[in-house]
């Protein structure tokens, strides 16, 4: 039986794993030129860029594939524990190293701030009890499925409701529980982590902190596009066939039954069919250009978007030994960026900054001497505003903040540089309004708010990847690729 996937994002691939392990002939269509989406990479002037995803958590869901392959991960991946997951700058000059070590982050927490270590603790340790209850309800099984609510977990997750705070937002949560404002802030940025605002998003995403402090950040040995050329390699072996520069233009559908897909690839039109079919394409674009307009469900499709971001790939000519590979450079005033972000539409002109330097561990990202920096900062959806005027005064008034944190004049460093903003995000990989999440998690019913796995009109059509169920992110996108499979 052939099972047609559309997309070869990183849900997609994984998508075709677990399929083909299962014994399908499995298909994929890619638009690109190139897999994995936004999981893969930029190469300038001798300075490589993972272009995407630049952090690693919850390897076990990788691990899981090479396994259900009958493979062995090492002969195809290979990663390595973070020590210090961030280091945080502060406009008050405080600098906090996020040690993976509990111990050694509450030390640092002691001699850095005015709040009591142990809080760290248990913080930790409610945001470990979040995730244990909404895991197997919210994020390992589809919430569209009435046998799922069957179950003892799903038992546990109703019994339990109260503890993973639906009705308070993260930020109110946070402020309650820690005295030190510094963190305070340290806790509400795990909200960019799916692209919500710490204000508005409930604080049941106080369950974030867990994948990282409990889990552990990694780093692929290979960069972060190495996840995506494995995999690839990994389906292949399984016999998955990839057709790359093939552009769908429509599901092929019988009577609400779809048949298989019509695509260009090199100035000529094809088509393939297939008895199942999963769409990792973004579910607004999937719905509004492939499918009859009967078949959308406008009220989803509808709902407000994440936010996305506008990164500047800096190749620099020397190295900064007081940054580490994740550095964030914290706004002085969060609330009034968030307001700027979802309220004006616009990035603020105090913007939080986050810096990725891969080179730092994988040294051939850069010449001898350089670096290769990812610049982030969190920036609104495509809703048609002046792109080009707000990356020349944020490229500025980045650079002013830098120099100010750093005391150094980073711009004569700077030899290339690359930009990625919403438009492009949405040009390149299909996202609407080039949001990094789909849609946004600031509601706190938006886990119910996802479109599903599974269509509900045509029995054969499924979709995995960031715009549906679970959610955005390598371990959520994977997630959805299990789902998906499971209901194939």
């Amino acid at each position: 039986m052939t099972c047609l996937i559309l997309g070869a994002g990183i849900a997609g691939i994984a998508s075709a794993v677990r399929i083909a392990s299962k014994g399908y002939d499995v298909e994929v269509l890619e638009a690109n030129q190139y897999a994995g989406g936004k999981l893969t990479e930029i190469q300038n002037e001798g300075y490589r860029f993972d272009a995407g995803p630049s952090l690693f958590t919850m390897p076990q869901y990788v691990e899981e594939l090479f396994a259900l392959a009958g493979k062995k991960t090492e002969d195809y991946f290979e990663y390595e524990k973070l020590d210090i997951t961030c280091k945080y700058f502060y406009e008050d000059n405080t600098i906090i190293n996020a040690y993976a070590d509990i111990e050694k982050f509450k030390q640092e927490i002691s001699q850095k701030t005015s709040e009591n270590p142990n809080k760290i603790t248990s913080f930790l340790e409610k945001s470990k009890e979040k995730y244990e209850i909404t895991a197997p309800v919210f994020l390992e099984k589809s919430l569209h499925q009435l046998k799922n609510y069957l179950s003892l977990p799903t038992l546990k997750g109703i019994l339990n409701f109260g503890k993973v705070e639906v009705f308070k937002n993260m930020h109110q949560s946070n402020a309650d529980f820690f005295e030190d404002k510094r963190l305070v802030q340290f806790f509400d940025r795990y909200a960019t982590y799916n692209g919500s605002d710490p204000y508005q998003t409930p604080a049941t995403m106080n369950v974030i902190p867990h994948l990282e402090f409990g889990f552990g950040a990694f780093f692929p040995k290979k960069g972060m596009h190495s996840i995506t050329k494995s995999l690839v390699k990994l389906a292949e072996d399984l016999g998955v066939k990839f057709h790359f520069g093939a552009k769908v233009q429509e599901i092929l559908m019988g009577k609400n039954y779809a048949l298989g897909a019509k695509y260009i690839q090199n100035n000529t039109e094809k088509t393939i069919f297939a008895k199942k079919i999963i769409s990792n394409i973004d579910i607004a674009q999937t719905y509004k250009k492939f499918l009859p307009q009967k078949f959308s469900p406008n009220k989803i499709l509808n709902q407000p978007k994440s936010s996305s971001a506008l990164i500047f790939y800096w190749g620099m000519n020397t190295s900064f030994e007081e940054l580490e590979m994740h550095n964030i450079f914290f706004s002085a005033d969060y609330k009034t960026e968030f307001e700027t972000l979802w309220q004006h539409k616009d990035i603020y002109h105090d913007p939080t900054i986050y810096i990725n330097i891969t080179a730092k561990n994988k040294v051939d990202d850069a010449p001898k001497g350089g670096e290769n920096w990812f610049v982030m900062v969190n920036a609104p959806n495509n809703q048609g505003q002046n792109w080009d005027d707000i990356i020349e005064k944020t490229r500025k008034n980045i650079q002013e903040k830098l120099a100010r944190l750093l005391k150094k004049d980073i711009t004569k460093n700077i030899v290339c540089e690359n930009i990625l903003d919403p438009r492009t995000i949405e040009i390149r990989t299909g996202s609407t309004q080039g949001a990094l999440y789909g849609n946004s998690s600031n509601n706190k019913f938006a886990a119910f708010l996802r479109h599903a796995n599974f269509s509900s009109q045509i029995p054969n059509l499924y979709f995995c990847g960031g715009s549906v169920h679970p959610g955005g992110g390598i371990p959520l996108c994977l997630l959805s690729a299990k789902i998906v499979s499971e209901m194939v």
